[in-house]
């Protein structure tokens, strides 16, 4: 006999209509979205998409040799073109591989460490994000040195908090109608 005040035990998914496997399906998804690590990883994923167009845009802006060669312009323009296209391609494949690297690996720490630290204090505020911007540039450069670290930390929470402060902000209200009275 079912109790009316307990939840009822969960059907085995192949019993379940397709409407029903959807609606488990997106419920386990949206779960994972929720998660600590569901968020560090979708900011791994996007950090690296973004970073990569970033690199990519980046490198085709370049205008100085490609990274790494110690061509000079007479020599690198006595190339064939196919040299000079495979020389070149191969430096922006290099630059847009290390700054998608670098932005998954931002991406990956600071929404990992701000998830953490909004389920420890219970609080979705702005101190989340100043504090993990400082962990996360404070860890970023502790390699450097303890002034570094303390400047990345700094620099970091600063661009977090302001950043936060105008995503949050309301930039006025829209117009009630699009016409004059």
């Amino acid at each position: 006999m079912n109790n009316p005040f307990l939840p009822s035990a969960k059907k085995d998914y192949k019993d379940l209509s397709a409407e029903e496997q959807g609606e488990r399906t997106a419920q386990s998804i949206m779960a994972f979205v929720a998660s600590c690590p569901g968020k560090a990883i979708l900011s791994l994923g996007t950090g690296y998409a973004l970073g990569g167009l970033f690199g990519f845009f980046m490198a085709s802006m370049a205008y100085d040799t490609p990274m790494g060669q110690s061509y000079s312009a007479p020599s690198m323009t006595s190339l064939p073109l196919r040299q000079q296209m495979k020389i070149q391609l191969s430096d922006m494949w290099g630059r847009t591989k290390s700054s998608a690297k670098n932005f998954a690996k931002l991406g990956f720490y600071f929404s990992g460490v701000e998830c953490v630290i909004e389920s420890l204090r219970g609080k979705s505020d702005l101190w989340n994000g100043a504090l993990a911007g400082c962990v996360t540039g404070g860890g970023l450069a502790v390699k450097t040195g303890p002034t570094n670290a303390l400047v990345g930390c700094a620099g970091f929470a600063a661009f977090s908090t302001a950043i936060d402060m105008y995503m949050k902000s309301e930039n006025g209200k829209p117009p009630a109608n699009d016409y004059d009275e």
